[in-house]
């Protein structure tokens, strides 16, 4: 009876080393959905195009301003990512406070992957900008973004609740 019962323990023993060598280890959280730098540009434009304040903001500018502008966005169509934020840097010296052009540096500097410097740049731009609008909520997708790919759930939810504050609806009209 003991040698069976040394046996039973010996097999459980086995066993038991057996299922811990096929365990795995906890999966890690899943990262964001928007891992790549080109879907999180897209959501930050897409956040301007779908606010339908009442209130919009476009600036009056230089044109020597617009020609950089332009000369940016096509490289950064072309994916010359780093001559558009050149362009871009040009067009702030020219218009140092220029929230949009800050706005359109940030997204930029996400697509070369500097975030530290995106945030600042859009935090900047809501700093100086309307506070209202499309804008507005560019700023905080931005934010939004950096934080959703940080995996910072307070740093999400602080920015969900500021681009909330950028709609602002038109009266009611019967």
């Amino acid at each position: 009876m003991t040698r069976n019962f040394t046996c039973a323990a010996w097999g459980a023993a086995a066993f038991a080393v057996l299922l811990a060598g096929c365990s795995h280890p906890p999966l890690p959280s899943p990262a964001t959905n928007r891992v790549s730098p080109t879907a999180m540009v897209e959501a930050i434009r897409a956040a301007n195009a779908s606010d339908k304040s009442v209130v919009q903001v476009a600036p009056l500018r230089d044109p020597a301003v617009d020609g950089y502008l332009d000369g940016a966005h096509a490289d950064e169509s072309a994916g010359k990512y780093q001559e558009a934020l050149d362009k871009l840097d040009a067009a702030l010296k020219l218009s140092p406070d220029a929230p949009d052009i800050l706005q359109s540096r940030a997204e930029v500097e996400i697509l070369l992957r500097n975030y530290a410097a995106a945030d600042a740049d859009a935090r900047k731009s809501f700093e100086l900008g309307p506070k209202v609008g499309g804008l507005c909520a560019s700023n905080w997708q931005t934010v939004l973004e950096i934080a959703e790919s940080k995996n910072d759930e307070a740093g999400v939810a602080f920015a969900r609740h500021g681009r909330e504050q950028c709609h602002k609806a038109g009266p009611v009209r019967l």
